[in-house]
């Protein structure tokens, strides 16, 4: 006796997903999550360059993704338009810490605070990512926009409320000690 096989449903496509996200649905949202979580989560990570800090403002990302899911129209992917939402919380983020410590934070070493305090230690094994995170914040963030999410420089100016020309100074500099770090 032979039964009927039912075919298998297919999976939730990401539009399908969205909509049904966007009507409330907890278990759609979730799914876009997981399918999303790890690109945004290494975005914050190159961005920030601080694991704590990524794992904070990754959270964010999907927090604001819930919020605002009511505001994606469809025009463009929606792994795109969260892309850019992880950008700017990023940057925003970048933005309020910078203005916290200009008003509570005094400078011991101005040497070390005009490097970005960070340097890295002659005997540690470096990689890209390391050397990623001993870079300043302007010039890491620059250097993942345009080199690794491949951003032009003028939605980067835009993007940070600076210049291409700045833009373009700080991804000169970030190159610069990309190679010094990755040479020794």
């Amino acid at each position: 006796m032979l039964t009927a096989m039912r075919p298998s449903p297919r999976p939730a496509g990401t539009e399908d997903l969205v909509l049904q996200a966007q009507s409330g649905d907890r278990a759609a949202f979730e799914q876009l999550y997981r399918r999303n979580v790890g690109r945004i989560h290494a975005l914050c990570l190159r961005m920030a360059g601080d694991p704590v800090a990524a794992e904070e403002l990754t959270q964010e990302v999907f927090v604001k993704a819930w919020r605002r899911l009511g505001t994606f129209r469809g025009d463009s992917a929606f792994s795109t338009w969260l892309h850019a939402l992880a950008v700017r919380e990023v940057l925003g983020d970048r933005r309020s810490n910078l203005r916290r410590l200009s008003r509570v934070t005094t400078v011991r070493d101005p040497e070390a605070y005009a490097r970005g305090g960070r340097g890295v230690a002659a005997a540690t094994v470096i990689d890209l990512e390391r050397s990623l995170s001993t870079l300043p914040s302007r010039a890491r963030q620059v250097f993942v926009l345009h080199d690794i999410e491949g951003y032009r420089h003028h939605e980067i100016a835009t993007l940070m409320g600076t210049s291409e020309g700045t833009s373009k100074g700080q991804l000169h500099r970030a190159r610069k000690l990309l190679r010094e770090a990755l040479g020794r």
